[in-house]
């Protein structure tokens, strides 16, 4: 008995493609390069007025140390901890194909009690 052809299964094209990892790499980042943009999110408001700390986006190839001397730089405030996350990028569609967006990476900044940000 014939069967009808089965559709293929979808496999990503990028799944070789890694987000470069944090470490010594060589490339030395202005605290420009290093912090991308503010994340003003619900959660991270509410973090920011309970807890002290800021979310921002930051550079994949960024660690810790720079994340925290770029804050500090930019912002002239004490930094006390920094929370790092890689956020996996989502899977969406374009007209009849299945793409997927860029993988980023999260920091968590928590400063001193008396310092703040103030983005608006």
């Amino acid at each position: 008995m014939n069967t009808r052809p089965r559709p293929k299964k979808y496999r990503p094209k990028n799944k070789k493609r890694k987000i470069p990892k944090a470490g010594p790499t060589g490339v030395v980042l202005e605290p420009y390069q290093v912090l991308l943009r503010p994340l003003v999110t619900e959660k991270g408001t509410h973090q920011s007025t309970r807890y002290n700390a800021y979310t921002f986006q930051v550079s994949p190839i960024a660690t810790k140390t720079d994340i925290k001397g770029a804050v500090e730089q930019m912002f002239n405030v004490r930094v006390t901890g920094v929370n790092t996350q890689i956020r996996h990028g989502k899977k969406r569609r374009f007209k009849t194909t299945m793409g997927q967006q860029p993988d980023w990476k999260k920091a968590v900044v928590t400063l001193h009690e008396e310092d703040k940000i103030e983005f608006f």
